[in-house]
């Protein structure tokens, strides 16, 4: 049986009216229907070519161009048409937070049918690039083509990448040159490593045929300076293992901290696995506001140091502390926001499902001489009960900061059944923040409402609301 043809439509000349979820671009076609595009800005007139039809909306890209926005801008990498990384820096920066801001407050009117003050504006980043703390690199031996050599005469004798997955495709790698989103010496190092290890023929892992030794590397610089590198192999093989990390302490005596991991297994996570130490320490320092958090390689840390402050710093503004008040902090990860809002709080409960990261935050609490915390781990729905409540207290405030699934709902419940006087939801995901919120509006008042800009070039955004008891 022959599979049916997908149906391609052109439109033309069709304006591109709104950025929507994903970073996405949108459009209206001639039948009403929505189009959601890749490449197009706010502004664009555009031929568009489609791909999926759904009941409601097509998929597309633009074929033609016959006007282009003035929100435009010119991308600075020379990856940006590959690599998905930053799919908004063909955009103004005041145009990436207008249309950010405006997702955050569709969301939560539309998804959360949510009376909103009037809006705090969006906090933007001063650095609009260069500014993430870590980065995650994978090596290939299939490195992924463009059509141009593709379509070429000319022999590639090289196909080895170290760089970035090609969106939709999780075994073809982008071989990254110049990445603009970590600070030197990030370019230098990733390049001195693939270059060292063609040249002496250390092979890049094939994902398909799960053959290779060179696989990923995780590489954190911090605001103090300390540079973390971690390079995980498919398998050992001590002389070439021994060779590159030899290499790396010779060309870059600065770093800080230098470790490997062995993964024979299907996925490269290293969650799971023995990260063993090669030179330096096992750790790095980050500071903030006087405080010092110990990070490892397996650690989680919000990946804009800068921001993290100004989230943190609108965080605790919002949660009005006056030195006495119970706060429970949900979703704690390695404790930064509980440590942060300490000194202003009679004591802060800490709670977390990933037990390394609650390791961290106890020990960086005793290293920060806090004690006037607490952390505790477990499923959230699990462990935040009324029998845990009753051990240990009434909060007077909730600062909850969930993944992107958002709280789950015997959190909400629980929340609920308590009502703390005031709460605050801290999200990086504001549709399931809006879903949340609408579950608890018969109770709360939203007083204040602000999205912090963590990730420029990106679609994504932070957004912090303030709840009052009414």
């Amino acid at each position: 049986m022959s599979r049916k043809k997908k149906t391609r439509v052109i439109f033309e000349n069709i304006e591109v009216i709104d950025a929507g979820a994903r970073g996405k671009t949108v459009a209206k076609a001639p039948d009403g229907r929505v189009i959601f595009l890749t490449n197009t800005v706010p502004g664009d007139v555009v031929d568009i070519q489609t791909g999926r039809k759904r009941k409601a909306y097509y998929e597309g890209n633009a074929i033609k161009f016959h006007t282009l926005s003035n929100k435009r801008t010119t991308p600075v990498c020379e990856h940006f048409e590959h690599c998905g990384g930053c799919k908004w820096q063909h955009m103004k920066y005041e145009d990436q937070l207008f249309y950010k801001e405006k997702e955050i407050t569709n969301n939560l009117i539309r998804i959360g049918h949510l009376e909103l003050p009037e809006i705090t504006p969006i906090l933007g980043c001063k650095k609009t690039y260069f500014y993430r703390n870590k980065m995650e690199f994978s090596f290939s031996s299939s490195r992924w083509l463009t059509y141009e050599e593709i379509n070429s005469d000319q022999e590639i004798d090289n196909k080895n990448a170290l760089g970035f997955h090609i969106s939709g495709m999780w075994d073809k790698i982008l071989d990254i040159n110049t990445c603009h989103l970590q600070e030197d010496p990030s370019n230098d190092i990733r390049n001195a490593i693939k270059t060292f290890a063609i040249e002496n023929d250390i092979a890049f892992f094939n994902p398909r045929e799960q053959d290779g030794l060179l696989r990923t590397m995780m590489l954190r610089i911090v605001s103090t300076g300390e540079i973390m590198l971690t390079i995980q192999y498919y398998k050992e093989d001590k002389e070439k293992r021994e060779l590159l990390l030899d290499f790396i302490i010779d060309k870059f005596p600065k770093i800080t901290s230098l470790q490997y991991v062995i993964n024979g297994k299907a996925n490269d996570t290293i969650y799971d696995q023995e990260v063993v130490l090669y030179a330096g320490r096992d750790h790095i320092f980050e500071e903030m506001e006087g405080l010092r958090f110990k990070i490892n390689a397996k650690s989680f840390y919000q990946t804009n140091s800068d921001q993290a402050y100004e989230l943190y710093k609108i965080t605790r503004d919002f949660a009005g502390l006056t030195g006495n008040e119970l706060v429970y902090d949900l979703y704690t990860g390695t404790g930064t926001i509980a440590q942060f809002v300490a000194k202003k709080a009679g004591k802060v409960i800490g709670v977390e499902s990933v037990p390394e990261a609650i390791e961290d935050a106890k020990q960086n609490a005793e290293l920060n001489k806090i004690d006037n915390t607490e952390f505790y781990v477990g499923d959230m729905k699990e462990v935040f009960t009324s029998e845990f409540i009753k051990q240990h207290g009434q909060p007077d405030v909730i600062i909850t900061d969930p993944p992107r699934d958002g709280m789950h709902k015997k959190v909400v419940e629980q929340i609920i059944n308590i009502l703390p006087q005031r709460v605050v939801y801290v999200s990086c995901n504001s549709a399931t923040q809006a879903r949340d919120l609408a579950l608890m509006k018969e109770h709360y008042n939203i007083v204040k409402t602000q999205a912090v800009d963590m990730f420029p070039q990106t679609h994504h955004v932070e957004n912090v609301v303030l709840l009052e008891l009414i």
